[in-house]
């Protein structure tokens, strides 16, 4: 095994791997591939592989700026972690579904597992990050590695991949990540946590009022935290992989340490310019036009 300072000279970053969704890159795949139903997230039904109706032919969306006000607010929240144009420039050549009608199904059946590929690179480009996490560098680097080789795989292949195979395999290894991380963090900092007893993987924390409450290092995995204030709380430290922000207020919290967020969840949040986050994350731009 490589020696830490020796094997972080070579650590990718989340801007080398391309984790971040570029729309110019992509052929609309989000609004295409992904079917969608009428709920207070969307204001219509819409089957898989048809476009939206306010795609454009350049394969931008024509009401982004009113995607809110016009019942879309599923569409704000989504983020592909630069799967689209993966799909887009890669693995389909730069041809869209458009330019090639013959490849259309075959694109959009690609979409979605690509997508899971890259949120997986997310959490893998984090992990290797993490000093605490040290001693499993080489083999987050292989499950990295491994990961990046089936992004490059041809269309058939993808869609034959067992992707949640290959989800199974990476879980276990980011959970020892997680413990690693957090057992260090909270024996070093000495910090109680009131809530640290009551929580654990899929707490239902819904509407829960955690307004300034200390949840570093806490197990936040899979957390059900709809519509919680977490105002000014403190979640250095907290493992919040899956856990379900949709409308909590975590204006003025800290989530500078936080492990494994992701920025679909902040998304799906309500915050402010206050709210402090981890430098690979910005602030959506609905919470500074609240503050505004």
């Amino acid at each position: 095994m490589l020696h830490h300072q020796e094997y972080s000279k070579s650590v990718p970053t989340r801007s080398t791997l391309n984790l971040k969704a570029d729309c110019e890159r992509c052929f609309g795949l989000c609004c295409v591939a992904l079917p969608y139903s009428a709920s207070a997230d969307f204001a219509t039904d819409k089957d898989a592989g048809v476009p939206c109706s306010h795609l454009q032919t350049n394969f931008r969306c024509g009401v982004h700026d009113r995607l809110k006000q016009l019942g879309y607010r599923g569409c704000t929240v989504y983020d592909c972690f630069g799967a689209g144009q993966q799909v887009s420039q890669n693995t389909f050549n730069e041809q869209s579904w458009r330019q090639t009608p013959e490849t259309a199904k075959q694109m959009f059946e690609v979409f979605p597992i690509m997508r899971q590929l890259y949120e997986m690179l997310w959490y893998l480009s984090e992990a290797l990050t993490l000093e605490p996490a040290c001693s499993l560098h080489t083999d987050i680097q292989i499950a990295l590695d491994e990961t990046m080789h089936l992004t490059n795989l041809d269309p058939d292949s993808l869609i034959q991949l067992d992707v949640a195979a290959h989800r199974a395999h990476i879980n276990p290894l980011l959970l020892q990540v997680s413990e690693l991380v957090r057992n260090e963090g909270s024996g070093r900092d000495k910090v109680p946590s009131l809530h640290r007893k009551t929580l654990g993987r899929g707490a239902d924390l819904i509407g829960a009022k955690l307004k300034g409450a200390n949840l570093r290092y806490a197990n936040l995995r899979g957390a059900y935290l709809i519509a919680a204030d977490l105002r000014d709380a403190d979640l250095r430290g907290a493992d919040v992989i899956g856990a379900d922000f949709r409308d909590a207020d975590l204006s003025g919290a800290d989530l500078t340490e936080s492990i494994f967020l992701t920025q679909l969840q902040l998304n799906a949040a309500k915050g402010s310019e206050s709210t402090k986050l981890p430098p690979s994350l910005v602030h959506p731009m609905h919470w500074i036009v609240n503050c505004s």
